[in-house]
């Protein structure tokens, strides 16, 4: 049976952005776009509390239409937004989603963001230390740690100082964002962190290797789990490891995959799952993603996932996802 969970059991700190998807074609063609809500952290936050864990998103807004639309939405999938501080001078951040030649390509607009003034004493505020005490897991990606050097500052304090929950770090790694800047206070964060994960493909680019043994030694974390989105997932920890493969699907969008999965994995560790049952929740929670037009989507009912959790190797090997 899964662990109970406390009020507060997560937390996400982290920017959220609107997103403007066009229909297919250039931008400069592109007479009428779809609103929606991305960014990371806050995918992370909706698919842990889809999933039933009580999570909070940290932040900051712009006090304009579409930090209200980002509250409203995240509320009416449950997260709670009431350590979110509104700038009535910095904006929220936004960005493009263009299709062509079915091949989607992201345009940002997220330099002066309101999010990026989050600074080392953000995390004094009432709102925010009240609600850290709280959790019993803390997630934050490599992005936050880009978006501006005072938000790097504020993980940094986050994951140094004395803490009481498992601090979780998606790297997410962004080359643009860390163009010109050194990467030092976002390899201090991994190192600092309880649980890692990385895609095997920005593991290259990033560390230089995808080797799962080398990362473990580099990166230090107690889990580091490393993704190879086509295939599989594997989780290192110090005695030993465990791999399980990905689900068959038919693919409509990745954007927003690895936030799934790292919601639906950080769920069954806060539940106190076998790992096992970690990596094949993270791996559906992915597939509802990989099979909707959005960065996010609902999980798998619960009587799906309960039978796919507890089902032999065999019967998880034979089992492809497609569009709901």
């Amino acid at each position: 049976m899964p662990e109970p969970l406390p009020e507060t059991a997560a937390v996400c700190i982290g920017e959220a952005m609107i997103m403007l998807a066009g229909g297919p074609g250039p931008l400069a063609d592109v007479e009428v776009f779809r609103r929606s809500v991305g960014g990371a952290e806050c995918n992370v936050a909706g698919g842990l509390a889809a999933l039933g864990v009580p999570t909070a998103w940290i932040s900051r807004l712009g006090d304009d239409g579409f930090g209200q639309h980002v509250l409203r939405d995240l509320e009416k999938r449950g997260v709670d937004v009431g350590g979110v501080e509104v700038d009535a001078v910095r904006p929220t951040a936004l960005y493009v989603k263009e299709s062509e030649d079915g091949r989607s390509r992201m345009h940002y607009y997220r330099t002066g963001s309101a999010a990026a003034a989050m600074d080392p004493e953000f995390l004094d505020r009432p709102a925010v230390s009240d609600r850290l005490k709280q959790a019993r897991l803390v997630h934050t990606t490599g992005i936050t740690a880009a978006i501006s050097e005072s938000s790097a500052q504020m993980l940094e304090r986050l994951a140094t100082e004395p803490r009481s929950f498992l601090l979780s770090v998606d790297l997410n790694w962004r080359p643009v964002l860390w163009r010109d800047k050194d990467p030092a206070p976002l390899w201090r964060l991994l190192k600092a962190a309880d649980i890692v994960l990385i895609g095997a493909d920005e593991a290259e680019v990033f560390a230089g290797t995808a080797n799962p043994d080398e990362l473990y030694e580099r990166l230090g974390a107690r889990t580091l789990v490393l993704k190879d989105d086509a295939h599989t997932a594997m989780v290192l920890e110090p005695d030993g490891r465990t791999e399980v493969p990905a689900l068959s699907v038919d693919v409509v969008e990745t954007v927003g995959a690895g936030d799934a999965f790292a919601a639906g994995f950080l769920t069954g560790t806060l539940q106190g799952l076998p790992m096992v049952q970690r990596l094949r929740l993270g791996h559906l929670t992915a597939a509802a993603v990989l099979t909707a037009p959005e960065d996010h989507a609902p999980p798998p009912a619960p009587e799906v996932r309960e039978r796919l959790l507890n089902c032999t190797d065999e019967e998880w090997a034979a089992t492809k996802i497609g569009p709901a």
